[in-house]
């Protein structure tokens, strides 16, 4: 039986190099970060005694691309780290089983390569703007793996490779069972009684992915009638660098199932939502 893997590829614009990677997505478990490993494909006679480099870089994006004018930039980019891949400088680190069998698959012009993440280094954060064809604002990871005689020669375009990664952390599982509540109400002018809601999630902590179920109890105690419920999950994002916040809707439904809400009647209800960032 062969067990599948899932590998990213990417090429140079010069089909000169070529990067696989076998995960994007390198975690911080509070201790440690998993090192950005995979495979560079490299055609020796073209490098004629050059060598071959990774880095990482993270790109701080806290403004629009569109509001930059007159030489302003409301992005910043920092190489983090950058590591000799050709001809290696540790013949010491043991490839991972990914590696090991992309090494046998494309022989001797492949070489492996790990490039560690400093442990202050943030972790990446995306915020979509409202228009799909923006850069994101936030925290963004990138691979480069480029051949130069020296490490800091800036990188070509056409002998380099570009690929997007990200630094996530996953918080350890706690014991922990309780499970979020709050009771609102509302009142309303020159009419009594109260609208009351309550909602409860089923744990405090989700993963990226997860599917987010959020229990209503509506208790129409006034004389109001209600036409529609609808959940969404905002998300708030606080710039501390430039002292400005972000606040997008991330997820949202709308229902009319057991609606009208009559008064003097209730409405227990269920909404699953999986938000987008």
């Amino acid at each position: 039986m062969v067990n599948a893997v899932k590998v990213y590829k990417k090429t140079a614009p010069n089909g000169k190099i070529t990067v696989y990677l076998g995960r994007r997505d390198f975690i911080n478990n509070t201790v440690g970060t998993e090192p950005v490993d995979g495979i560079v494909l490299v055609d020796n006679d073209y490098l004629r005694g050059r060598k071959v480099f990774a880095s990482v870089t993270v790109t701080y994006r806290f403004g629009r691309e569109e509001d930059e004018i007159m030489g302003l930039h409301f992005s910043k980019e920092l190489q983090l780290t950058a590591t000799q891949i050709y001809p290696s400088s540790d013949k010491d680190d043991q490839p991972t089983d990914v590696q090991e069998r992309l090494l046998k698959k494309f022989g001797s012009n492949a070489y492996p390569f790990s490039v560690m993440i400093p442990e202050n280094a943030p972790c990446s954060v995306q915020l979509q703007p409202s228009e799909e064809t923006a850069k994101p604002l936030g925290v963004i990871y990138e691979l480069r793996v480029y051949v130069a005689d020296n490490a800091d020669d800036k990188p070509h375009k056409r002998n380099s490779v570009n690929l997007a990664v990200r630094k996530v952390q996953y918080s350890p599982v706690m014991g922990n069972k309780r499970q979020p509540s709050t009771l609102v109400s509302k009142g309303f002018t020159l009419s009594p009684g109260k609208l009351n809601l309550e909602v409860t999630l089923d744990k405090e902590i989700y993963y990226h992915g997860d599917n987010i179920t959020a229990h209503l109890n509506v208790n129409n105690c006034s004389k109001k009638t209600v036409k529609n419920v609808k959940c969404s999950i905002i998300q708030h994002i606080e710039v501390t660098m430039t002292n400005t916040h972000f606040t997008r809707e991330v997820a949202s439904s709308e229902s009319k199932e057991g609606c009208p809400i009559t008064p003097g009647s209730t409405l227990r209800k269920s909404f699953n939502l999986i938000p987008l960032a």
